[in-house]
């Protein structure tokens, strides 16, 4: 069977079906991978680690767990004990963990197959993957341009074929945007929804765990797998607005030999909705504090999305939304969360500056402007969440610039003008992190040969459901779209 162009929901039933061994599968991907070396995607490659962890999966059992032989791989932000374990910085160049992290060892059980580490920034501090300790993320549709970050090994890797898909880490936009620099889908859960990398382990509960992914089908999948990975009772989010199907039925089209796994999410992605209430906006919280401009196709995605969605029934209408104080509070927070970083204030050297800088900044604020930021962030996700309560979904666009060139956010800037282009490249991303709330982005229609723009669908607290239904909505209308490596 030919894997090159299978979804992972293909890919899943392909191995359950028979077509697919997990070690065929684990193969092809590492094959892809050493062929787009020069990309950047992956911090290391564990060749024969994943060869023989899938040789050891052996024969189909009679109810797999959701992801069995899938290929996948670790953002190198999360330890796997054995495994070279870099947070994409120099100062950990020789660390390998005995330990694995709780994500990667529920990613385990789920019966995937780890091929290596995705490339990350230091830290995952940034929203460009550039680390001074490797390689740039480079885009797959213009080389000389960066993947967005943190995540942007990840979303580079889903984008070519490299992986069917890819599990990540967002804390404030770093699964949107890569996901939306390089034309795939990028979703992050509401604060709480999974049972691990929850965004409830740290003060402020920015950074939460989710899928990148080629479909919204296959979000929808790996987000199922993911809540499922451990028994878990969901405390802090909404319940799901759907009744849970039978979890192990065959699901029409793509059934076969073995049962595949239907879930909340993926059932809620196929089914049919109509005459929501939609709200739009182009507002966001960094207005005045820096320039928001948005480029012509960042303005066309969006505009394409609202009357889309108005045609296919849906009211559409802007969401009055006047957030304040958000630039104060967010860069507070960011600086605060780099206090704890595992460095010695006599190591700073072996950091990048952008990194030292925010490790001198969050060790010399003092507790009372910290523990301000984090009310005045509780106060902003309470009225973000009340502006946004009428509606079911709220649209905006995902990024405001097209991918800038390699260095762009860095090259001959100091720290804050770093940080100010960040939030001049996706000022639509962090408030969703800070509120709590789901996200997804979806790429728009393309020219033949070129990237395509996305815009981002907002969700209700708990919201998920709702959110990847009319993200599926927009995926249909917009048609197949092309994968950068067929145009390189």
């Amino acid at each position: 069977m030919d894997l090159s162009d299978v979804t992972l929901i293909g890919l899943v039933q392909a191995l359950r079906a028979g077509e697919a061994t997990p070690v065929q599968a684990a193969t092809h991907y590492l094959d892809r991978i050493a062929e787009n070396a020069d990309l950047g995607a992956f911090a290391a490659i564990t060749r024969e680690r994943a060869l023989d962890r899938a040789g050891e999966l052996g024969t189909i059992p009679n109810e797999p767990p959701p992801l069995w032989g899938v290929p996948l791989a670790d953002k190198d932000l999360v330890a796997r004990a054995g495994v070279p374990t870099r947070y994409g910085s120099r100062a950990f160049q020789d660390f390998v963990p005995d330990a694995s992290d709780p994500l990667a060892a529920a990613v385990d059980a789920l019966g995937s197959v780890n091929l290596g580490k995705t490339t990350t920034p230091e830290f995952g501090l940034t929203g460009y993957t550039e680390p001074a300790a490797g390689a740039p993320a480079r885009n797959p549709w213009d080389p000389s341009t960066g993947a967005g970050g943190s995540s942007g090994g990840a979303a580079i890797a889903v984008a070519t074929g490299m992986l069917p898909a890819a599990v990540a880490s967002d804390g404030g936009g770093s699964i949107r945007i890569p996901a939306a620099t390089v034309g795939v889908v990028g979703l992050k859960p509401s604060r709480g929804r999974l049972p691990v990398a929850n965004g409830l382990e740290r003060p402020g509960g920015l950074s939460t765990a989710g899928p990148i992914a080629r479909t919204v089908e296959d979000a929808a999948h790996l987000l199922d797998a993911l809540v499922g990975s451990v028994p878990h009772r969901n405390a802090t989010t909404a319940p799901d607005p759907w009744p849970r199907p039978q979890l192990f039925a065959p699901i029409g089209h793509i059934g076969g030999p073995g049962p595949m796994p239907v879930r909340a999410f993926l059932a809620a992605a196929r089914r049919e909705v109509a005459a929501l209430r939609v709200g739009a906006t182009l507002v966001t919280p960094w207005d005045g504090w820096t320039d928001t401009t948005l480029d012509p196709g960042a303005r066309g995605a969006y505009d394409w999305a609202i009357r889309t969605l108005g045609g296919i029934g849906h009211r559409t209408e802007d969401a009055d939304w006047r957030p304040a104080g958000y630039a104060d509070l967010f860069t507070t927070i960011w600086r605060a969360s780099a206090a704890s970083l595992p460095i010695g204030d006599d190591e700073l050297d072996l950091v990048e500056p952008y990194t030292a800088w925010l490790i001198r900044e969050g060790r010399r604020m003092g507790a009372r402007e910290a523990l301000g930021a984090y009310g005045a962030a509780a106060t902003f996700e309470r009225q973000t969440i009340e502006a946004f309560a009428p509606f079911d979904v709220v649209i905006t666009p995902a990024l405001a610039k097209k991918p800038q060139p390699i260095g762009w956010f860095s090259r001959d800037t100091d720290p804050l003008e770093n940080f100010a282009r960040q939030c001049q490249y996706a000022p639509h991303t962090s408030f969703v992190n800070v509120s709590g709330l789901p996200a997804i982005t979806v790429p728009t229609p393309a020219t033949p040969g070129e990237r395509p723009w996305s815009v981002q669908i907002i969700g209700r607290p708990g919201g998920e459901a709702r959110m990847l239904q009319v993200a599926a909505q927009l995926e249909a209308a917009r048609g197949p779209l092309p994968r950068p490596g067929s145009v390189r």
